[in-house]
């Protein structure tokens, strides 16, 4: 099957690594001046943060690419994942605020268990239901 000269598969890749750009250049561009820039001239740190910045990014395709995904199957599978991705970019943001001490950690004080943990377990919550549900 050939659509202007490419085939669908071709399309689709291309559409991805397009949606996967945008998305790292939008990321990169908000996290710049509050993340990147304070520590740039830092060795030490400025890894540490590109590889949270990285994960944000693949974090946030991986969820837009399910919620295309969901859009186009409404599968309560596909939903469980989406929102295990969209718990992964948030526990990713937050570690990365966190390595760069922009925040302290976030504490649920009656049980002094850090919110970041919980997230993750959250998330491989909604990624085991999403694994493990059995469609009908």
């Amino acid at each position: 099957m050939q659509r202007d000269g490419t085939t669908i598969q071709q399309h689709v890749l291309n559409s991805k690594l397009k949606l996967l750009a945008i998305i790292a250049v939008l990321v990169i561009a908000i996290l710049s001046v509050p993340v990147i820039l304070p520590h740039i001239r830092s060795p030490s740190i400025i890894y540490h943060v590109f590889l949270h910045i990285v994960s944000v990014i693949f974090a946030i395709f991986l969820s837009a690419v399910s919620i295309i995904s969901y859009r186009r199957t409404n599968s309560t599978r596909i939903l469980f994942m989406t929102l295990g991705f969209f718990a992964l970019a948030i526990i990713e943001t937050l570690y990365l605020f966190h390595a760069t001490a922009n925040i302290e950690d976030v504490i649920i004080p009656v049980v002094d268990i850090e919110v970041s943990h919980v997230i993750l377990l959250i998330m491989l919550t909604l990624f085991g239901i999403g694994v493990l549900k059995v469609n009908k």
